[in-house]
């Protein structure tokens, strides 16, 4: 029988580029193969030579304790190294200015690449212009370019590039949970081009960075058009906790369809009561002919990429681009591939603030490739007259958050009464209301499509010139 060795080689002088490191990542990981790589093209620069000056030019900070709020006039949105894979920035965890004070370094400008540093390392994401005024924890990097050296859209293209992700990823230390402080990746190799290409890439980048600050804007835009159009303004400021807490309350006549208190608090039955106070129907009478249940559940057949479908849980739902595991679509029932615009609505959860339980997303667009688990009530219109799009307008806001969660049922594990949710009363505004908010959200998702294709086409042109400049 012949023997075949599936170890690889590792030469001394690789030791010594690496500190002595004897642990297998750095030489495991394609990062040494990516730095290899960068020393054959002609012009190299280091990380910390384009950045701003000092710790100015990449930084993270340090612990502190943190205190939320909920009040919009004395907190700032707050950013963690998952937080910041959002797409909807709408849901952030809002940290008391008072802290925040403490720390205005930590205040993300546009144009910085932001790295996940603590846990899994090498998560990135492009601050666009509407995230000014949002803070970051410590467990985020934060790489400040400088606008004089190195375009910025550019500059981050490379960072997340197949040869600067291996690279930031090998620079963890720690045995459980990983980290990589900022001197780690300072002396990190940077390409250099011609500026029409650093110019050309940073350009595709800011234009996808503009669009998803539309995407984003086209959403909350979209939200307030269905409350105040259906002449409920004061659902756009619902400051739940700064209400009286549900606590010693009576109801008059309880019947066999819940004995749950949850189901009952008096600040949710405010918030269904005032939808219900205006012209509507019952969410199960729009589902008819559609879809309220959750998805069927089944055994995940794990297949190669070229062969399968990309399965989304909850959590990376809502991310900008989801990290799925690839299964075998043929082994898996047929509703794990929902319709254009049907809602998502994170079925199974904990009441935790920072939970994606109760949280929704509209599958449309490039979306509408990816498969998703059993975890999510597939909420699809059975009523042509009500499109997905306008109901997800309602869905996606703070009331209907607050709202499905009152109707939870469970132990540990949360999901929804399907009888109170089929009750829900659904605000039907007039014909040109629902049209006009549809197409606020249609096109908001089809600009963060459009965002996408764009980030992709800077990564290709950035891979492209790299590759041809190493021969």
């Amino acid at each position: 029988m012949k023997v075949v060795s599936l170890s690889n080689p590792v030469k001394s002088d690789w030791l010594a580029d690496q500190g002595f490191r004897l642990d297998p990542a750095p030489y495991l990981s394609g990062a040494l193969e990516a730095k290899k790589l960068l020393e054959r093209l002609p012009n190299t620069v280091t990380l910390e030579s384009v950045t701003l000056p000092g710790s100015s030019g990449i930084f993270n900070g340090p612990k502190f304790s943190r205190i939320y709020s909920d009040d919009p006039e004395h907190t700032v949105p707050f950013l963690g190294s998952t937080d910041m894979l959002e797409a909807d920035f709408s849901y952030l965890p809002k940290l008391s200015r008072k802290v925040a004070d403490k720390f205005p370094y930590l205040e993300i400008q546009p144009g910085m690449t932001l790295i996940s540093c603590s846990g899994t390392i090498g998560r990135m994401a492009y601050v666009r212009p509407d995230m000014a005024g949002i803070w970051s924890s410590q467990h985020v990097m934060k790489v400040a370019p400088d606008a004089k050296k190195i375009p910025s859209g550019y500059l981050y293209s490379f960072l997340r590039s197949k040869f600067g992700v291996p690279m930031i990823a090998s620079s963890a230390y720690g045995a459980i949970i990983q980290h990589i402080e900022p001197h780690h990746i300072a002396g990190l190799p940077v390409p250099r081009f011609d500026a029409e290409l650093e110019g050309r890439i940073h350009r595709l980048v800011e234009r996808s960075a503009r669009l998803r600050q539309k995407y984003q804007a086209g959403l909350v835009g979209a939200t307030k058009d269905f409350f105040d159009s259906n002449g409920l303004p004061e659902l756009n400021d619902v400051r739940w906790h700064q209400q009286e807490r549900d606590l010693g309350f009576e109801i008059p006549v309880v019947g066999s369809t819940s004995l749950r208190a949850l189901n009952f608090t008096p600040r949710a039955q405010r918030l269904i009561g005032k939808l219900g106070s205006v012209p509507g129907k019952p969410l199960g009478e729009i589902c008819d002919g559609g879809s309220l249940r959750t998805g069927a559940r089944f055994k995940r057949i794990d297949a190669d990429p070229s062969h399968g479908v990309r399965l989304i849980g909850q959590r990376q739902a809502f991310w900008v681009r989801p990290e799925g595991r690839w299964i075998s679509e043929a082994q898996a029932p047929a509703d794990i591939r929902p319709e254009n615009e049907t809602i998502m609505i994170a079925a199974h959860g904990t009441l935790g603030e920072n939970e994606v339980y109760s949280r929704s997303i509209l599958v449309t667009g490039a979306w509408l490739k990816h498969a998703f688990s059993q975890d999510f009530v597939r909420l699809r219109s059975g009523d042509p007259e009500i499109p997905g799009a306008y109901l997800f307008a309602f869905f996606r806001s703070e009331a209907a958050f607050r709202i499905l969660r009152s109707l939870s049922v469970g132990g540990k594990q949360q999901e929804y009464h399907s009888r109170l949710l089929r009750e829900l009363p659904i605000p039907r505004a007039d014909d040109r209301v629902r049209a006009r908010i549809s197409a606020t959200v249609r096109y908001a998702y089809q600009c963060r499509d459009r965002a996408d294709v764009l980030e992709d086409k800077a990564l290709a042109l950035l891979t492209t010139a790299i590759e041809e400049a190493a021969g």
